[in-house]
Formats: structure tokens, C-alpha cells, sequence
């Protein structure tokens, strides 16, 4: 019967030292989790009780003996180490998108682990570009939210800084209406003057960005060079302020210019929110 088994670095699992192309055998009444060797029937599931290490090893193995399953595992009295499988097949085999470094994920290029959206660094998102846990909305930087572009908690609304928030553009906490009025600059005004501005298209920024090999900086390289190896780059959360420079650094001036027709424009506080300097 064909399974997975993960190992320590030295090919150590429980205090046994493990090699590839041999078999090995447990004495006594095989029970999971108390005695025999284990393995998993899906590679994935492995993970459940190894962390998601590239430098763990990782094999294919043969279970020749007794087998007694209990939830997603499998203990033997014999099992052949069959062969050794890299760290780059098995991102292949744990997840169905493309060039994800993290685990079981069905989108593309996520770094974090069960995500079936695209371009997420947190855990468990369903939507896209998402940096926090457990999103079902786009482009959240907190966690749980099924809006989109949140910032706080369990919102389901959109545009929400607060949390519980089911209307919208709430910044405060538990409410299920829409406020009329807002601030813009720190300057009372009215959502109806916002929605007419014509707002700047670089206020629309991801805070993931896809980094290849050849745009990577050395000390980069260096750090991800695992992630580079296995998937061509990496996929780099930016703080709120880089992210927010760099869009402005690759919008037109015209785009820029956008900024200083919006209402109440003030140079200072943009400065103060975004770390850019308009003049």
C-alpha cells in the first residue's frame, strides 16, 4: 500500500533513524499514535502532524505489513522508505493552484496556507490579495471578513475600519447602518462628496506583490531562496505606507494629480497617512 511519511531533517521520526530503500518493522500490537510506524495515504495530511518544513524530509513509502487506519493516518508493522520526494514536488502534490509556497492551496501564488483565492500571505482566505486570516471578501488586511477592502473584524460589509460592522463604512464597532456623513482630511463632510470625487486610480494598491528572480534584491535571494527555487519568486506583504509609495510612484501625473481635487484636500494629513509628499 503506497503512503507519505515525513521525517525530521536526519531522517529521525520518533527517535527511529529512517533511510531511504530500506524497510523497517515495529514489535508488538500496532495502535496509532502508541505504537508502529505511521504514515499518511494522502501527502497532505501528513502536515496535520508535521509542520510544513522544507527542511523536513519527505518520502514515499511502501506499508507491507498489518495496517490499522484512524482518521487520516495509518499505522504498520513494516513499512519500505521507497524514495525521497523534494521539497518542489511536494508543493506540487499538497496544492491544486500555481506557484503557492504555502499549503493546500488552490489558487495562485499564495504564500500562506489554505487559501482558494489568488495572491493571499494569510491563512484560510477565499478571496484575493488578502494579507489577514480567514477572508471571504478581496483585498482585507484584517481577519474574517466577507466585505471587501476591511481593515478590521467579522465585517460583512464593505469598507469597514471597525469591527462587527454588517453596514458599510462604518469605522466604530457593531452597527448595521450606513453613517451619511464622514471625514475627509479630518474635515466633516458628506459620503454623497466623496462618492462624486474623482479619485486618484493609485489609491487602489495591493499590500502582496508577486517578487520574480530577476526584480529580487540579493539579501532577498538569500532569504527566499527555497521559494525561488521551487516557484520562479515570492510573494512579499508590503507595509501599508511602501505599498501606498509605490503605487504612487507607478501612477501618471495626471492620476496624481487627482489627489489635490479631492474634498477638503490637506497636503499635511495625506503625508501623515500615506508617507507621500505632494506639493
Amino acid at each position: 500500500m503506497k503512503a507519505y511519511k515525513v521525517f525530521n531533517s536526519d531522517w529521525k521520526c520518533r527517535d527511529m533513524q529512517y533511510e531511504v530503500g530500506k524497510e523497517f518493522t515495529a514489535n508488538g500490537k500496532i495502535v496509532p499514535c502508541k505504537n508502529g510506524l505511521h504514515a499518511c495515504l494522502k501527502l497532505a495530511d501528513c502536515f496535520s502532524y508535521y509542520s510544513f518544513d522544507p527542511n523536513n524530509k519527505v518520502a514515499e513509502v511502501d506499508v507491507l505489513g498489518v495496517a490499522v487506519e484512524e482518521d487520516s493516518k495509518i499505522a504498520t508493522d513494516r513499512m519500505l522508505i521507497v524514495k525521497e520526494i523534494t521539497w518542489q514536488e511536494v508543493l506540487e502534490m499538497v496544492n491544486t493552484g500555481n506557484g503557492c509556497t504555502g499549503y493546500r492551496n488552490s489558487g495562485y501564488r499564495n504564500s500562506g496556507d489554505l487559501n482558494s483565492g489568488n495572491l493571499n500571505s494569510g491563512n484560510w482566505n477565499s478571496g484575493d490579495r488578502n494579507s489577514g486570516n480567514r477572508n471571504s471578501g478581496n483585498r482585507n488586511s484584517g481577519n474574517r471578513n466577507s466585505g471587501n477592502r476591511n481593515s478590521g473584524y467579522l465585517n460583512s460589509g464593505d469598507r469597514n475600519s471597525g469591527d462587527w460592522n454588517s453596514g458599510n463604512r462604518n469605522s466604530g464597532y457593531l452597527n448595521s447602518k450606513t453613517p451619511a456623513d464622514c471625514l475627509i482630511f479630518n474635515k466633516k463632510a458628506k459620503f454623497s462628496d466623496w462618492d462624486k470625487a474623482d479619485k486618484p486610480d493609485f489609491f487602489w494598491f495591493d499590500l502582496t506583490v508577486w517578487v520574480s528572480h530577476d526584480t529580487a534584491t540579493e539579501s532577498e535571494r538569500t532569504e527566499y531562496a527555497k521559494e525561488i527555487e521551487t516557484c520562479g519568486g515570492f510573494l512579499k506583504t508590503l507595509g501599508y505606507k511602501e505599498a501606498f509609495k509605490l503605487s504612487y510612484a507607478n501612477a501618471s501625473q495626471e492620476d496624481r494629480d487627482k489627489v489635490k481635487n479631492l474634498p477638503n484636500w490637506d497636503a499635511d494629513v495625506f503625508f501623515e497617512i500615506s508617507g507621500i509628499r505632494v506639493e
